[in-house]
């Protein structure tokens, strides 16, 4: 189902968004707390530059906004009608899932930001 080529492949293995050949990543692990945020400058496959502009990865903090209330809200369904916890326990479930998730939300907000303005290239990854 995840094949090379497409949009969601990059988006979930956080790899180059041409050529799906190698991690953006300095360190793949996003719960290495020291180096989340810190990503290779270039492609070394490819030698596509990842931060197209100064700040460009700040619109991922819009698409991030979404990528958590979607934890959130399966946070809610799991603990609330699944389980049918108490109001406060689902809330606290809720926090638990925010913090938990919060390197995986990180990740996969720049992930997706990037992807909206690169697409796979086929020519590029025969390269």
């Amino acid at each position: 189902m995840l094949k090379k080529g497409n949009k969601l492949y990059s988006i979930l293995t956080g790899s180059c968004p041409k050529c799906h050949l190698e991690s953006m990543y300095a360190y793949q692990n996003p719960y290495r707390m020291g180096s989340l945020f810190e990503m290779k400058e270039r492609c070394s496959h490819c030698n596509t530059k990842y931060k197209i502009e100064p700040s460009f990865f700040y619109g991922a903090m819009y698409v991030s906004y979404a990528v958590g209330i979607a934890f959130a809200v399966a946070a809610f369904i799991i603990s609330f009608l699944l389980f049918n916890a108490s109001i406060s326990v689902t809330f606290i479930s809720i926090v638990i899932t925010m913090v938990v998730f919060l390197p995986v939300i990180i990740r996969l907000s720049r992930n997706i930001w990037i992807n909206i303005f690169m697409s796979y290239d086929p020519n590029v990854a025969k390269r």
